[in-house]
């Protein structure tokens, strides 16, 4: 992205904030952050997550280098995920979002309710 007054996204970056800030990503690296969790873990740590959307969720972001996948000698063998030093710098900017979001919410429902009035108003 530009340094300069140009606001531009362009396509690695889009599809490296796809992956990294969606849904359950953002979820995921929650937990990941507190402490490493195995799959099962995470999955009661977040109920409306399908395994299907967990697994490939986990996939993204080791892909990407967030988060680290580590398989434990156990029986049975057992697979630990935890962030990485890379996903932990993505602390700050995140909380930074949630706290423009929280300090907004408001506005922001505010607007949302004067646009859906509008939109119903022209609809008839």
């Amino acid at each position: 992205m530009d340094t300069n007054d140009e606001f531009r996204i362009d396509a690695p970056h889009r599809e490296l904030l796809d992956q990294v800030l969606d849904k359950w990503s953002l979820s995921v690296l929650n937990e990941l952050c507190e402490r490493p969790c195995r799959f099962n873990q995470l999955r009661r740590a977040i109920p409306e997550v399908t395994q299907k959307s967990l697994t490939a969720t986990l996939r993204r972001l080791e892909r990407n280098g967030v988060i680290a996948r580590e398989v434990v000698s156990t029986r049975p063998v057992a697979v630990r995920y935890r962030i990485t030093p890379l996903g932990k710098t993505l602390r700050p900017p995140i909380d930074v979002l949630l706290a423009w979001a929280s300090e907004n919410l408001s506005a922001i429902t505010r607007a949302r309710e004067a646009f859906d009035a509008a939109d119903e108003g022209t609809a008839l």
